[in-house]
């Protein structure tokens, strides 16, 4: 089973090393105990929607840009366990958006296009 926290800690240690940062320096800005950002890190404590963005303002990083890593990753895990979309019975298909790049399908996610439409 694939665990967001796992994903998400993968993503931000990623970015803190890539930064040449360490553990003490992004709690510190972060104003979270090392101990806890290293379990964030390793995927074993769910970080709260403020603790991720004080973590990301210690980063320099939108938290929407963690995000997006993070869910891009999530649908890659997600395709790799997941049978072929033309394999899968038509039961099991999700309903694509039309043929319009960018579309916004009612049926797969209604709330999203209302969002957007606003």
């Amino acid at each position: 089973m694939i665990l967001l926290r796992q994903l998400l800690g993968d993503v931000l240690r990623r970015l803190r090393v890539r930064q040449g940062r360490t553990l003490r320096e992004v709690s510190t800005l972060a104003r979270v105990s090392l101990g806890y950002l290293s379990e964030v890190e390793r995927g074993q404590k769910e970080a709260s929607s403020e603790l991720l963005a004080s973590i990301c303002g210690a980063l320099g990083v939108p938290l929407s840009q963690v995000l997006r890593e993070v869910s891009d990753q999530f649908a890659l895990a997600e395709l790799q366990a997941a049978p072929v979309l033309a394999e899968a019975p038509e039961h099991e298909r999700l309903p694509l958006a039309e043929s319009v790049p960018g579309a916004i399908s009612d049926t797969v996610f209604p709330e999203v296009k209302d969002m957007v439409a606003a």
